[in-house]
């Protein structure tokens, strides 16, 4: 029996996300795009701009967002690094109290201002609360994260078209669980004048029915849940002691294991 820990909800093994920084007035375009085309993704807002020239207002954060995720990204957008480990802490969890009272429910994800982080500063960020931090460190591939406190992706926005093709021909027999990842900021549409990329983008990698549409966090998540899977000495018993139901492949077929159920394989 070959048993493998690399499905996604429904039995599928790709997953798709995109993620935003910045809470520019341009995401409510973004965001109305993406609806159009069922994709799925997670924006990371600096709390302290929110309601600024050229920012959404905090009064359009739930709304707006509804369906994806809002995330953090410290609350004045500084370089992580350049700040007393004190600061660090402060930007985050600053952040995530005054972005909870807005969508309330609890943010446990952010990107790096800037791109910018170290050792010292993923410690931080996990000491916040932080249980996922985004680089800028795009690595062209559809792999999950080693690490998820330095959760690299597969390309801007700029690129995706030039990773869609590919990774839209991947089988369903690709080995391991393959995730899209796409990250940038609204205003660049704008300012490249190139919104179309977004078009061309949905219509070619969006409402497909063996791509899994999720956020970063969902992502997470699912992950975190797939690995608390138990199994049995003699292989033959697989336990999921968590509350959302995971997929796997037994020879090559996608087995469900519900909430909290036992299965024999």
């Amino acid at each position: 029996m070959r048993l493998h820990f690399d499905r996604f909800p429904n039995g599928l093994n790709k997953a798709l996300t995109v993620s935003f920084d910045d809470g520019r007035d341009y995401d409510r375009q973004l965001v109305q795009k993406l609806n159009t085309y069922g994709i799925r993704g997670t924006f990371h807002l600096n709390s302290g701009n929110l309601g600024k020239a050229g920012y959404i207002g905090r009064e359009e954060v739930e709304p707006l967002y509804q369906g994806h995720e809002v995330s953090a990204h410290t609350v004045d957008h500084p370089a992580l690094p350049d700040l007393p480990p004190e600061q660090i802490v402060e930007q985050i969890r600053k952040d995530r109290l005054a972005l909870e009272q807005l969508v309330h429910y609890p943010v446990k994800g952010m990107s790096y201002p800037y791109g910018a982080y170290n050792d010292e500063v993923a410690v931080l960020v996990q000491a916040a609360g932080m249980e996922y931090a985004r680089t800028v460190n795009s690595h062209g591939s559809y792999h999950k994260p080693e690490d998820w406190l330095r959760w690299h992706p597969t390309c801007h926005h700029k690129e995706m078209l030039e990773y869609a093709d590919p990774y839209i021909r991947l089988e369903q027999s690709h080995p391991g669980m393959a995730v899209f990842y796409v990250w940038g900021h609204s205003y660049e549409f704008e300012e490249d004048q190139n919104w179309e990329l977004l078009d061309r983008f949905g219509e070619l990698a969006g409402g497909r029915e063996d791509i899994w549409y999720a956020t970063n966090a969902e992502i997470f998540s699912y992950c975190q849940a797939v690995d608390r899977l138990r199994l049995s000495a003699d292989r033959r018993l697989l336990h999921n002691p968590s509350a959302q139901a995971i997929w796997v492949s037994k020879d090559g077929e996608a087995v469900e294991i519900k909430a909290g159920e036992i299965i024999r394989l």
